[in-house]
């Protein structure tokens, strides 16, 4: 981990003072988990794709806007950001999350590590699709395998598209040492 933080914050920042880094994946790799610890050792705070409302029919693209227009645009002025969180069990906005200008920022998610000039590094984060699926089945039930299996179909078309895997600066394998998590 010490190496990966070298390499972060030997980086210029990218979104004004900020180092935005981006922990992304497919859905069940273990990136929520691996940005917690990297945000622990970075001393950074970690906001969340799934705190942002998007309907999984969308796929992973559209609410990387809603991120970029309350948390990045301000934080490359030099202001704080915020935003409401998406609270999913309740399907209704939650409490307002600051994200004050700081040296860094975890953001994770399916499509945080698109091709933006805000986000200073990009760690990509794999399993194999049998236990991406085991993962998210045991976290939301077996009742929404058909959902999940069709949101991988849609993760699998963005990160096509977008070259998210070429364009990590680190690859790491999410069966070795990185269970569990909140998130996809």
């Amino acid at each position: 981990m010490d190496h990966l933080v070298k390499r972060v914050m030997d980086r210029p920042p990218s979104c004004g003072g900020t180092r935005v880094v981006a922990v992304d994946g497919p859905a069940g790799s273990g990136k929520t988990t691996f940005a917690a610890r990297l945000g622990r050792a970075l001393g950074a705070q970690v906001v969340h794709s799934d705190d942002f409302p998007v309907p999984w029919q969308e796929g992973p693209g559209p609410w990387f806007t809603a991120l970029e227009e309350q948390v990045l645009r301000p934080l490359s002025s030099g202001r704080a950001g915020a935003f409401r969180r998406y609270d999913w069990a309740r399907g209704a906005y939650a409490e307002l999350v600051s994200v004050p200008v700081a040296p860094v920022l975890v953001i994770e998610g399916v499509g945080t590590a698109r091709r933006s000039p805000l986000v200073t590094f990009r760690v990509w984060v794999e399993a194999p699709r049998p236990v991406r699926l085991a993962r998210v089945l045991e976290r939301d039930g077996p009742e929404l395998e058909r959902r999940w299996l069709a949101w991988f179909e849609a993760e699998e078309r963005w990160f096509a598209e977008d070259g998210t895997r070429q364009g990590a600066d680190a690859v790491l394998d999410g069966t070795r040492g990185i269970t569990g998590g909140r998130g996809g």
